[in-house]
């Protein structure tokens, strides 16, 4: 059996995919006003995964700055699909928009400001991605508006299930016969933080 790289670590985070300016730009934005955001190796996940789904129509719960829906964004305008995202932040709503029409994606990704939940129940799906990356304690309340938001076979990636407050969230996901969900003990360079957990659930 082949020996282990030696320091794990620091040889995968050396892999982290390259970013262009804008990304990198709130990158640093996220270090100084302590925004916590995914990192560019989640990011480049969600961009494969929805690429390799041909995902048409993602949602995204937690917007910030806008640097995953860059990610799932650039994926939609490949597959000439388009997204939403919510956030309830105006602020934040706002600087997102900003960006995405940096990003030339301003076509692709629709923002609506709002409680994660109260928007959820007034949408229809459905839709192929749902990105949960909102506070940890909404994951649970959440979870039945994206099983019926989502098509069958549609994906569920659910951000931070590390953190205790998701642990409710990851019970009734590893419960539930309407989901196929793994989790993922994961090492994400320059994600917040970086060793966190990781769910992906197929919609039954």
């Amino acid at each position: 059996m082949s020996k282990m790289i030696p320091d794990l670590e620091e040889a995968f985070r050396k892999l982290a995919p390259a970013r262009d300016i804008l990304l990198k730009e709130l990158e640093e934005e996220a270090r100084h006003e302590r925004i916590p955001i995914i990192g560019p190796v989640m990011g480049e996940l969600l961009y494969v995964l929805a690429r390799a789904m041909n995902a048409g129509v993602v949602l995204e719960l937690g917007t910030a700055t806008g640097y995953s829906a860059i990610y799932l964004g650039r994926a939609c305008k490949e597959t000439m699909g388009r997204m939403v995202t919510l956030e309830r932040d105006k602020a934040m709503a706002k600087r997102a928009m900003a960006n995405f029409k940096r990003a030339g994606l301003d076509g692709f990704i629709a923002v609506t400001v709002g409680d994660a939940l109260a928007e959820m129940e007034k949408m229809g799906g459905p839709f192929d991605i749902v990105f949960m990356d909102i506070d940890k304690e909404d994951y649970n309340p959440v979870l039945s508006h994206c099983h019926r938001l989502l098509r069958c076979g549609g994906l569920l990636i659910a951000d931070n299930v590390g953190f205790q407050a998701a642990d409710n969230f990851n019970s009734a996901l590893s419960e539930s016969p309407h989901w196929k969900a793994v989790h993922l003990l994961s090492f994400l360079p320059f994600h917040s933080p970086e060793k966190d957990g990781l769910c992906l659930a197929l919609r039954m």
